[in-house]
């Protein structure tokens, strides 16, 4: 049975197909005078209108995507970033079924995006610093080019064509639109058609995305691409957003704002706090593969707008305020943190994540599914062995099953049992899923282990020894320094079980614990989970299987509704880094502020590392790898710090599952 209520502008009774029938009333809400003359007023639905056809509990393809409407609006904000006197707007792209303008009323599913209309050629900031501090040869030092969170299947034009004709990048128009969606594309502040200025997660940029559901709510203004003012009388006024990356990021910041209105969000590879994307305990620390980006660089990179001048003060803000010196927790990246605000979300929530994310670390979903989780918000979550990818193509028919089955129960109030089946869907080393009712898995218990002398790794304590080594980090990747964890190094401290009795399986967040001390430059202390063991495990790419095409959606000229299936990528190797975690001594108390550092002193130091759901092989080995400065993702100080590390009190704990 369909059975919805919201808060919209309007009151009146909607049929919907094969003679299922409901009522839905809204509260009627008090809105400004001059915002209700600037709206069009919205036709009332006759009991003759078309509707949605629902059969087995789900809707069907009966809208021609074809025939889709198409439509420009320029909706605008609360605020003014870019500080013109008037509030910035954001340009929406909008395909309806045509039916809608005969009377019936749709969801929307929208991806905002600061990507639409492609980026601009920045470079990041040198990572190799001087004695002092300072980048290498200059303060204001440039590295390499920095590419940006670009979402892999999003073309840098978010459509091509006009009016029925237009090409829509991605799946939900050829999937969604005919089962009566409509399908949005928004422009993020500063970028494409909308004004107002990027600012790499701020505040305004979350209300600039929360615009688009309040305008499909009647409760912000919006124009035409020739100054008409223009409403959504065809919304239902339910919404959803989804999106990878940065277009994963925002659904969970307007979520945040708990607008009324928003009422599932699918977050892909999103971040969940922007420090954790570009800090990590206290220090500087890249995401992976774009070492050197930073808040500022990432604003540059998508400031499309029309007016490149506008927004230079603000760019300028940002790389004052971001901080690449103490990299301390500050208001700048309180401002960008939306787990606090997690209690305020009332969408249902669907994260998706791959455990070989390195980009945005497997950190942002597990915080972020704890968040969701203390405050009971509906969710769902699929974590794959993939890293920073569109799940879509790895798992199609799948997808699409449970992503309709979302947006249908959260959007149309279907009863579809959405919520019943189980919350998790973990994919394991053999590529094969496992459906569990929670992550990390009901039955994980703490694992601890002792970092011994000799290197052994064993839950029995040793002699607390003193061991130190010498960092070369500056020039020598992780992935060199953990090889051999039997030979002699000076440049790493290994540690190593024996050979596993049995496979060891490890989801959750591993928690290091050490008495360590530094001596020199580097204010780093880098762990690195290791599996030793040969084997063929998967990384974060994927290859398209151009022998598998499957055709998901109704097709147009120059867009199929088709797709490749993809397959994993793999390695082969005697070793694979699990897991990583950092933390800069400066910051042993308090993320938020530096405490001053004896060098050779011994300090207690406690952190967390990236949050994993990883099977250790019987007959592998488990490893805890320490060293200082990490090549790829810390800022790289002059070699030769010395690490001490007290063998015997320092420790590793894992969460264990049966």
């Amino acid at each position: 049975m369909l059975s919805a209520s919201r808060r919209t502008h309007r009151t009146h009774r909607t049929r919907v197909g094969r003679g299922l029938q409901g009522i839905r009333t809204w509260g009627a809400g008090v809105l400004a005078v001059s915002l209700l003359a600037a709206l069009p007023a919205p036709a009332a639905q006759a009991d003759n209108a078309p509707a949605l056809s629902i059969a087995g509990d789900e809707t069907q393809p009966v809208f021609s995507r074809a025939d889709a409407i198409y439509q420009q609006v320029d909706i605008e904000t609360e605020v003014d970033s870019d500080g013109d006197g008037r509030r910035d707007t954001v340009r929406m792209r909008i395909l309806r079924p045509k039916e809608t303008d005969a009377g019936l009323d749709v969801a929307t599913i929208i991806e905002a995006s600061p990507y639409w209309a492609g980026g601009n050629d920045v470079r990041n900031h040198n990572v190799d610093l001087d004695e002092d501090g300072l980048p290498a040869g200059s303060r204001l030092a440039l590295g390499e080019r920095a590419p940006g969170l670009v979402d892999p299947y999003a073309p840098s034009r978010a459509f091509a064509g006009s009016g029925p004709s237009v090409v829509w990048s991605g799946y939900t128009d050829n999937y969604f639109l005919p089962r009566g969606y409509a399908v949005a594309q928004l422009d993020s502040l500063g970028s494409g058609g909308s004004t107002g200025c990027p600012t790499s997660g701020g505040r305004n940029e979350t209300l600039g995305a929360k615009a688009a559901v309040d305008w499909l709510n009647g409760r912000a203004r919006g124009w035409d691409l020739d100054g008409r003012p223009v409403g959504a009388a065809w919304s239902s006024g339910d919404a959803a957003m989804m999106g990878i990356s940065y277009n994963g990021t925002l659904p969970t910041a307007v979520a945040t704002t708990g607008v009324e209105g928003l009422k599932a969000i699918v977050p892909i590879s999103g971040i969940s706090s922007w420090y954790d994307y570009y800090r990590a305990g206290g220090g500087v620390v890249a995401p992976g593969g774009y070492q050197g980006e930073d808040a500022d660089v990432l604003a540059k990179y998508v400031y499309t707008r029309a007016d490149q001048e506008i927004c230079k003060p603000v760019l300028d803000r940002l790389t004052a305020e971001q901080d690449r010196v103490t990299g301390d927790f500050t208001r700048f990246w309180q401002e960008r943190d939306y787990l606090k605000d997690a209690r305020k979300i009332k969408a249902g929530v669907f994260v998706v994540h791959g455990g070989n994310d390195w980009n945005v670390k497997t950190q942002h979903f597990g915080q972020l599914w704890e968040a969701l989780k203390k405050h009971h918000v509906p969710r769902k979550l699929w974590l794959h062995q993939a890293g920073h990818i569109n799940p879509m193509p790895l798992r199609m028919e799948e997808w699409l099953d449970q992503l309709h089955q979302w947006f249908d129960h959260f959007l149309y109030g279907l009863d579809n049992g959405a919520l019943t089946a189980p919350r998790v869907d973990v994919e394991q080393a053999d590529f094969s899923w496992r459906q569990q009712r929670e992550w990390p898995a009901p039955g994980t218990r703490d694992l601890t282990l002792r970092l011994n002398e000799g290197g052994r790794l064993s839950p029995l304590p040793g002699k607390p020894v003193r061991q130190t080594m010498t960092d070369t980090g500056r020039t020598v990747p992780a992935e060199q320094l953990v090889t051999g964890p039997d030979t002699t190094r000076s440049d790493r401290l290994a540690y190593t079980t024996g050979p596993l009795s049995a496979d060891l399986r490890v989801n959750g967040v591993p928690e290091v614990a050490v008495r360590a001390s530094l001596a020199g430059s580097s204010p780093y202390v880098t762990a690195l989970l290791v599996d030793y063991g040969p084997d063929t495990r998967a990384v974060a790419g994927t290859v398209t299987d151009t022998t598998q095409q499957i055709c998901y959606g109704e097709g147009i000229p120059g867009d199929t509704g088709c797709a490749y299936r993809t397959r994993h990528r793999t390695e082969t190797a005697d070793f694979k880094i699990v897991s990583r975690g950092w933390a800069d001594i400066r910051n042993r108390h308090s993320v938020e502020r530096q405490t001053p550092v004896v060098e050779g002193r011994e300090y207690r130091l406690e952190w967390g590392m990236q949050p994993q759901d990883h099977v250790f092989k019987k007959g592998h080995r488990l490893g805890v790898v320490l060293i200082s400065t990490d090549y790829d993702y810390t800022l790289r100080h002059p070699a030769g710090t010395e690490l001490a590390v007290r063998a015997g009190l320092s420790t590793v704990t894992l969460p264990v599952a049966r």
